[in-house]
């Protein structure tokens, strides 16, 4: 039984919880901005489009972390030897077969919804190996490559209205750029950093959400999406700082999960801005259960 619950804790160590259910606010945020949700679930169809976008995102990030490990395994065993695949808890050839399945179900999960849905899913995949195989080892092109993937995901949870994608498709680039300053300074939370990389994810930072407030006020929703990008800002901006006034690798480490678990803030205001109010909300919630597993399970 003990030997079941270890390898159970591995996988899930490798999953990322935590992270997961960002990936689940990005897809309920693209969802928002298409438009579906301006007249709320009104049937069960609409419930299970969305169910299948969630799964389907649950699998391709779920399916890319566990990847970064296995392709990771030999960096971990030096400076992470506590990871699942390094201490010897789950093999390396356990964590391809994981990754795979999820990857596999991730890609199906898409095309249930749509062939435009399906191939996004493909291009998140396909992303994500590319990162894990190659991309992180390049200074820029790897935090623009992992930036694509959580840009693609947006995309994949507007493709429910596959026209939406023409008139906001758009607005993928600010994921891409939000994740790239968070993978651009999570290279030194291991050693610690410099100042000047922090300051330039600020500045990231800032472009994303002063643009969500811009669409707040174009949409008419100024007041519902304030109280929101206020909880966002907190939440990325305060660890930030903290490291730019002393940029040691724990105080990087607290900036790039203070960064992760934000998106969930993040992508609140998003769904504020083009959705329901209650909907916000709804995706806010997400944050206690997503900090709660930050505490057992690590993010980065």
């Amino acid at each position: 039984m003990n030997y079941i619950f270890s390898k159970l804790i591995g996988y899930l160590r490798l999953m990322r919880p935590a992270n997961i259910l960002t990936a689940i606010t990005d897809i309920l945020a693209g969802i928002a901005i298409s438009g579906f949700l301006a007249t709320g679930l009104g049937d069960v169809q609409a419930i299970l489009q969305v169910t299948c976008m969630a799964i389907a995102t649950i699998g391709l990030y779920g399916g890319g972390v566990v990847f970064n490990d296995v392709f990771d395994a030999a960096l971990d065993r030096v400076e992470r030897p506590e990871r699942p695949i390094p201490s010897g808890i789950i093999s390396r050839t356990e964590g391809v077969v994981l990754g795979s399945y999820l990857l596999l179900l991730g890609v199906l999960a898409a095309f249930t919804v749509g062939e435009l849905s399906g191939f996004l899913a493909i291009g998140i995949a396909v992303a994500a190996l590319v990162y894990n195989k190659w991309g992180k080892h390049h200074n820029l092109l790897g935090p623009v490559n992992m930036g694509l993937c959580r840009g693609l995901n947006l995309l994949l949870g507007m493709s429910i209205i596959p026209h939406a994608l023409e008139k906001y498709g758009w607005l993928a680039v600010l994921p891409v750029l939000y994740i790239a300053a968070i993978t651009m300074i999570s290279r030194d939370e291991v050693h610690g950093g410099k100042k000047r990389t922090l300051m330039y994810a600020a500045l990231g930072y800032g472009i994303v959400y002063t643009t969500i407030f811009v669409l707040g006020g174009l949409n008419h929703k100024f007041f519902e999406v304030i109280p929101f990008l206020l909880v966002f800002i907190w939440m990325i901006m305060r660890p930030l700082l903290a490291a730019m006034k002393e940029p040691t690798g724990p105080n990087i480490g607290k900036a790039v999960r203070g960064g992760i678990i934000g998106l969930i803030a993040m992508n609140a205001a998003w769904v504020a801005a083009f959705a329901p109010f209650p909907y916000a909300l709804a995706v806010l919630a997400f944050l206690p259960l997503s900090f709660l597993l930050s505490k057992a399970f690590a993010v980065t």
